[in-house]
């Protein structure tokens, strides 16, 4: 039986997980801020700002911090419009530079009632799915700095109820 954290039982609400979430020092100390989380989790905007602990030697933006700030978004999302009983893991990703990230840079999440239906459809018989999804990060001109591809593994642990027969 996988086992998340407590914190994920708890569903939280949109404000207090973005509270939460920008008092954390990870993200503090990087510099990432979350601007905004829909009340039904589905949109989040996160931002990036250049500071002396996140730009590396050529005076960009880190790699490590662009990465960061795409980090728990859309397991995050998923898992609060999901019935409860799912596992939602970010399982992989991989980031793809484009152009030197400078200033504040952004990126948006957007979970769409398509992509919910697709989650519930691949997993409606208790097989695991891990569908890749793909992020910008957006300068603040609206030019690509970087896309991250997130890989999730989602799976519904509670076993799916049998179907009813008609007595013969």
């Amino acid at each position: 039986m996988s086992k998340q954290g407590f914190l994920s039982k708890l569903r939280l609400g949109a404000g207090a997980l973005r509270l939460g979430m920008n008092l954390w020092p990870p993200f503090v100390g990087a510099g990432i801020h979350i601007e905004h989380i829909a009340d039904d989790f589905r949109s989040v905007r996160v931002r990036l700002r250049m500071g002396l602990l996140n730009r590396n030697y050529f005076g960009t933006h880190f790699g490590g911090s662009l990465f960061a700030m795409t980090d728990p978004f859309y397991a995050l999302m998923l898992l609060h419009n999901l019935p409860r009983g799912y596992v939602v893991w970010d399982k992989a990703s991989q980031i793809h530079y484009k152009s030197p990230g400078r200033g504040r840079v952004f990126a948006d999440f957007v979970l769409t009632e398509e992509r919910i239906a697709e989650v519930l459809a691949a997993t409606a018989d208790g097989r695991k799915f891990e569908p890749t999804w793909p992020v910008d990060v957006t300068d603040a001109a609206g030019h690509v700095v970087a896309t991250v591809d997130k890989t999730l593994y989602i799976r519904c642990k509670v076993a799916p109820a049998p179907s009813a027969k008609l007595p013969e």
